[in-house]
């Protein structure tokens, strides 16, 4: 993982990119490692960890009544943070992280979002095993999304 995130750390930088993180299902620790790149103070805007759902929707934006286990939501969380922080690039993490499923939805259900300012998406992934395991799964994805993002923006 460290390697990977100082190729975020190295592409931010280089673009003169600002990036900018949601949480729910992470709960800060995206931000945490993220953070953990060279220079961040440079690059790293900083991250919202919104679990609770009226927290997503007063914080970032997101819908009355949308499912947060979802790809919209995921989508909404990332262009919520991209505004407040005015970055260039965000990344959201939602999903449930188990050991139990949640309103209908399995333990292992993820969506990693992302958002720039020329449009959103998201990834859904259905992962396997504990919740540190879904965690550090769902890490490892939404710094790999966020690095191939850096790949392709400029700062604005």
């Amino acid at each position: 993982m460290t390697d990977a995130v100082e190729r975020v750390a190295e592409a931010a930088r280089g673009n003169g990119v600002r990036v900018a993180l949601a949480e729910s299902l992470t709960s800060g620790l995206l931000a945490s490692t993220v953070g953990k790149g060279a220079r961040a103070e440079e690059w790293f805007a900083g991250g919202v960890v919104a679990y609770q759902t009226r927290t997503k929707e007063a914080v970032l934006g997101t819908t009355p009544g949308l499912d947060p286990v979802s790809g919209e939501c995921a989508e909404q969380l990332a262009i919520g943070v991209l505004a407040l922080m005015d970055a260039d690039v965000a990344v959201s993490t939602t999903g449930v992280g188990g050991p139990d499923d949640e309103d209908g939805h399995p333990a292992g259900t993820v969506f990693v979002g992302w958002a720039t300012r020329s449009g959103a998406g998201h990834r859904e992934l259905a992962l396997s095993g504990g919740p540190e395991d879904v965690l550090a799964a769902t890490i490892d994805t939404a710094v790999a999304v966020l690095e191939s993002l850096l790949q392709r923006v400029t700062a604005a």
